[in-house]
């Protein structure tokens, strides 16, 4: 459908590339099909023996952050239309699903503080990072969906204003800075933090590093809690 329907409408490149932060990525694996188990061979590439064909899989991701909160003046409301100077008109007839989650999880048992309209067509609970979370979620199959109105406009507003201070913390989230100057004295530094109480998370950490800049693997060094930690 490109651009035409569905929710490629609002990958609008004027919008995406003034964001905080953008991702584009592009997962192929093969995935066995004919057999008694259903495998997939994903981590090192090696076919099981009972594997009669094999299928690829090609999964397309985007990450767009689109900080409003310090540019709309201490504002947390936001809408499809703030973000990406569009909305939904329509879904893609070639989908098979076509869906938008809104996370309207409480913070502080303050639940009625927030209002997304227009009304989700269901509402998705599951556990993320041990804690629970609450979605609204916009099936834009569904028929009821644009019967009232030729476009969507997801919105979320606060019904009453919020402390600038209380900002919620995420449980997993890291900063990256540059130390020294040079190939000798020269280092990347991130640092990662957990702030659950008790649970341990695995992390996969994904460095991009730019044509002129070299590492040399054989440096790197992680520090937990004081202590070096081999990576597996």
């Amino acid at each position: 459908c490109s651009l035409q329907a569905g929710l490629a409408v609002l990958l609008k490149a004027e919008r995406l590339f003034h964001s905080s932060y953008h991702s584009q990525a592009v997962h192929i694996r093969p995935i066995c099909r004919v057999q008694g188990v259903i495998r997939a061979a994903c981590l090192f590439l090696v076919q099981d023996a009972s594997c009669l064909a094999v299928s690829w899989e090609l999964r397309q991701t985007l990450t767009v952050v689109f900080d409003f909160f310090s540019s709309g003046q201490g504002k947390k409301d936001w809408s499809l239309f703030k973000m990406f100077s569009r909305t939904l008109t329509d879904t893609c007839p070639l989908a098979s699903q076509s869906k938008v989650y809104v996370d309207i999880s409480p913070k502080n048992k303050e639940k009625e503080l927030l209002e997304v309209s227009p009304p989700p067509t269901s509402v998705h609970e599951a556990i993320v990072q041990g804690e629970k979370k609450t979605y609204a979620v916009y099936d834009l199959l569904s028929p009821s969906l644009f019967n009232t109105s030729r476009s969507l406009n997801v919105q979320l507003k606060w019904k009453r204003p919020q402390d600038s201070s209380e900002m919620p913390i995420p449980t997993l989230h890291a900063q990256r800075y540059v130390g020294g100057y040079g190939l000798q004295t020269g280092q990347i530094c991130t640092l990662i933090y957990n702030t659950h109480p008790y649970r341990a998370f695995p992390v996969i950490l994904l460095e991009t590093v730019p044509w002129y800049l070299r590492l040399y693997v054989h440096t790197l060094t992680i520090i937990t809690k004081g202590k070096e930690n081999k990576p597996s």
